[in-house]
């Protein structure tokens, strides 16, 4: 057992990311019962849909799963309450400062982990009294940091200023990328853009084949100046960029935003004018796949990486 599995007590050091659009209860229990965390993504849901997917979820898996929820979220009071009273066990919060509710949560004996994309934030994580950080590259999909670390240069940069456990995100679907940064300094990963093209996840079955379609240079990040996130290109993407050309204000590009832009794509599976969040890894998607063989696929691959790292010893 290593810090990860220990905290969460689960088999393997793998948390499937709380994805908006992707990850409702039936891909969270899925991953659990794989031996690996599930999160639900509360930022795409209303406190009583989320309370739904706590419910069922509890129902469908015998194992402990947790909750992602962006702070920015409008109803975060009654969010916070709905959790607290459904009995979750772990939050991962994100988008806001984890001092504002750390303390609520593990007064109510609730285990904590925040988002982070620098070493600063993840000292003021540590600070605030989390038990565990998320520190997450440049190459992971949907709402991304504002300075462009890469995993490869976060992880050991955010090691060498924390003590609390270590989760890597950003870039990671492969036994050898979950090698590559546990070598770093990590103590487990989270993956989102390989179990956004799970069989279980909520996304909508177009945007699923277009995720295995994706190659290199497919995605990139953009809307920096409201909040960065990295999309696949397609026609709503490309009208941003033509809107750059003219130097648009935060307004203009809020206009052309518009509402419910990410639940159009990545639910409704509106593939023109929908937001279509992914990471770079998913040009090495290739496949949709049940939950549990992504995990075991990843392990496989984990330790045939650990058996292939002795050619490299000198």
């Amino acid at each position: 057992m290593n810090k990860i599995t220990q905290l969460f007590n689960i088999k393997y050091p793998i948390i499937q990311g709380g994805m908006i659009w992707n990850s409702g209860y039936k891909l969270a229990s899925a991953v659990s019962n794989a031996g690996g965390l599930g999160l639900i993504g509360a930022g795409s849901m209303y406190p009583e849909v989320l309370r739904e997917h706590i419910q069922k979820c509890k129902k469908a898996t015998d194992k402990l799963f947790g909750v992602n929820i962006p702070m920015l979220y409008p109803n975060i009071e009654e969010i916070m309450n709905i959790v607290v009273e459904e009995g979750v066990k772990i939050v991962f919060t994100s988008a806001g400062n984890p001092k504002t509710w750390t303390s609520f949560l593990k007064e109510k004996g609730i285990i904590v982990v925040h988002v982070v994309s620098s070493s600063i934030f993840a000292l003021k994580a540590q600070e605030a009294g989390v038990d565990a950080i998320v520190a997450e590259g440049f190459e992971a999909g949907g709402h991304n940091g504002r300075d462009e670390t890469t995993t490869l240069t976060l992880i050991p940069m955010v090691k060498e200023k924390i003590q609390i456990p270590i989760i890597a995100a950003g870039g990671i679907a492969t036994g050898h990328a979950m090698l590559a940064v546990m070598v770093l300094g990590a103590d487990g990963v989270q993956v989102g853009s390989r179990f956004a093209a799970s069989v279980e996840s909520s996304a909508h079955n177009n945007f699923k084949e277009t995720i295995v379609k994706v190659k290199e240079g497919d995605t990139q990040l953009t809307l920096k100046e409201l909040a960065p996130v990295r999309l696949i290109k397609n026609k709503f993407y490309n009208d941003v960029q033509e809107l750059y050309q003219k130097c648009p204000s935060k307004e203009d590009l809020n206009q052309l935003l518009g509402r419910a832009r990410s639940k159009k794509g990545m639910f409704e599976g509106d593939l023109e004018e929908g937001e279509l969040e992914i990471g770079q890894i998913a040009g090495l998607i290739h496949e949709i796949l049940p939950a549990q063989q992504i995990i075991e696929e990843m392990i496989a691959d984990f330790e045939v990486a650990c058996q292939e790292k002795a050619k490299f010893e000198f």
